[in-house]
């Protein structure tokens, strides 16, 4: 039996408490929000991981021009421009919007932000806050400003399972909670549910995030784009900690090296170097750990003492693992990081589907194209979260439709999923690699088990790997190691997904034997 929830019905319902959901929820207020997690506000997300901060071109030397053409270069011909102009020309109101909500950025002895540089920035424009504690400093602050907005009700321990449909609008959330099943009625619901890093072994993100908000939009029949840019951070802490911890790309922008097991310094033949867009970084050390070396990131010279000043969460995590950075090399790996495809949305955050928006890396506006720059992230997470708000604002009131029942899904388990996935849909890809990936995801998307879910996402992202016959940005296909002249993004819907999965060879050929 469920139970409705009708004293917060009409309400907008946003899912996450990441940097997009919190954002939502202020810049709606004094309209009336819910905000919905799984854990304790503000944590198990992304965003209060993330390291390096926010890019703005707030510097002298700086402009949203510049800042633009560094995004376009590392989106490898598939950002969309518009959008993509539009959110970076935001950025100094975001750094501004945030600090109302009570951020404390670093600044320096001047008063003036203290600028970081990142891979594939030609200008430091990083606005960070506590070092390398951006993430968690702001999502705390935001945390805080949540509690102070009588406007936002804040329901923790709540598990987003279904979005409720009346015909082809949102009528309401079905969610798990410890006493069962609980409905939120309403004709509005945001997305903000992070990225699908849970997907994979080798993970920075929290393990939980197998791209639920994607799996929720899908089963509701909305539009999905650029599934198969999965974006590799190329230096994850190489140690027991699961998920990986992060070494932050600022740490080369600092000017810290990539060296093998022999000392060698294999990025420096690359143009941009230890710089280069993180594609290029990551398929280069998958390279030396594939021919059975060890990569190491060596910033002995360029920090030495320094190393745990400016950085250290990285400094800490390095020494659980028993190493010193100031004196000894740090072993890392590729591991995922973030995801440029997602729910396809306009510049507004509007999905495809009437009364549902989503915001932040699960959906994918085109900023990002085929490869996430640096810190781009957080401004996306900050800017649409505000725009999704503003369009709900703008919106007459309407009452929730009608509500059938429907039961409760069995808690999702990705465990069934990540080695299929860790296996063909790593940094490097081939056709068959993809072909098995999709025969052996198909039959759990299409069972009621709990690998159901998280099966959706990895096999979407799959039948999108086998469509792009290119290499390009984060999707890398060792037999089309070439790029197209012809840069074209991808949407379509789950339907239409599993019917390109049901013909896939290795599958097809399974069920006619």
């Amino acid at each position: 039996m469920s139970e409705r929830l009708d004293h917060l019905a009409g309400r907008t319902v946003i899912v996450g408490s990441g940097l997009a959901g919190l954002m939502t929820a202020l810049t709606l207020a004094p309209e009336p929000s819910v905000i919905v997690t799984r854990a304790v506000l503000g944590t198990q997300t992304s965003s209060a991981w993330a390291q390096g901060g926010i890019a703005a071109s707030i510097g002298a030397d700086d402009s949203a021009a510049l800042h633009l053409a560094d995004t376009l270069a590392a989106g490898d011909g598939l950002c969309d421009r518009t959008v993509a102009a539009s959110i970076i020309a935001e950025a100094p109101s975001a750094i501004a919007a945030l600090e109302e909500a009570g951020v404390r950025f670093d600044r320096n002895a001047a008063g003036e932000f203290s600028l970081g540089l990142e891979a594939a920035h030609n200008r430091r424009r990083i606005v960070h806050a506590e070092g390398d504690g951006s993430g968690a400093a702001i999502i705390a602050a935001l945390v805080r400003a949540v509690a102070q907005t009588p406007a936002i009700s804040v329901l923790e321990g709540f598990e987003a399972r279904r979005i409720l449909m009346d015909g082809d609008e949102v009528a309401g959330l079905l969610c798990a909670t410890a006493g069962g099943a609980a409905i939120l009625p309403t004709g509005k619901v945001v997305l903000a549910t992070g990225g699908i890093g849970g997907l994979y072994d080798a993970t920075t993100n929290p393990l939980g995030n197998f791209g639920q908000g994607i799996a929720l939009a899908a089963r509701a029949g909305a539009d999905l784009a650029d599934m198969e840019f999965v974006q590799f951070h190329p230096t994850a802490l190489d140690s027991r900690r699961r998920p990986l911890a992060l070494v932050s790309e600022a740490v080369r922008g600092e000017g810290a090296l990539l060296v093998n097991e022999r000392g060698e310094r294999f990025m420096a033949r690359i143009p941009g170097a230890e710089l280069a867009p993180r594609d290029v970084v990551a398929r280069a050390i998958s390279a030396e750990i594939a021919r059975g070396g060890r990569v190491f990131l060596d910033a002995r010279d360029a920090l030495g003492s320094r190393f745990a000043t400016r950085f250290p969460v990285i400094a800490a995590l390095c020494g659980e693992a028993g190493i010193d950075p100031a004196k000894d090399l740090i072993p890392v790996r590729p591991a995922v990081h973030y995801h440029m495809g997602g729910v396809a949305t306009d510049a507004n955050g509007r999905s495809s589907v009437h009364g549902l928006w989503v915001a932040g890396e699960a959906a994918s506006t085109g900023l990002h194209g085929a490869n996430r720059l640096a810190s781009n992230s957080l401004l996306e997470a900050a800017v649409m979260g505000m725009r999704a708000a503003c369009d709900i604002a703008g919106m007459p009131a309407n009452s929730p439709g009608t509500l059938l029942a429907e039961k409760l899904p069995a808690p999702a388990d990705a465990s069934l999923v990540r080695p299929i996935v860790s296996r063909h849909l790593g940094v490097l890809r081939n056709g068959g690699a993809v072909q098995n990936a999709t025969a052996a995801l198909l039959p759990l998307a299409e069972s009621d088990g709990p690998a159901a879910d998280p099966a959706i996402v990895a096999l979407l992202i799959a039948v999108f790997a086998g469509l792009r016959m290119e290499s390009r940005g984060a999707h890398a296909r060792t037999d089309f190691p070439l790029t197209l002249a012809d840069a074209q993004r991808r949407r379509m819907r789950l339907s239409q997904a599993l019917e390109i999965a049901r013909a896939t060879p290795p599958y097809a050929l399974a069920r006619s034997a």
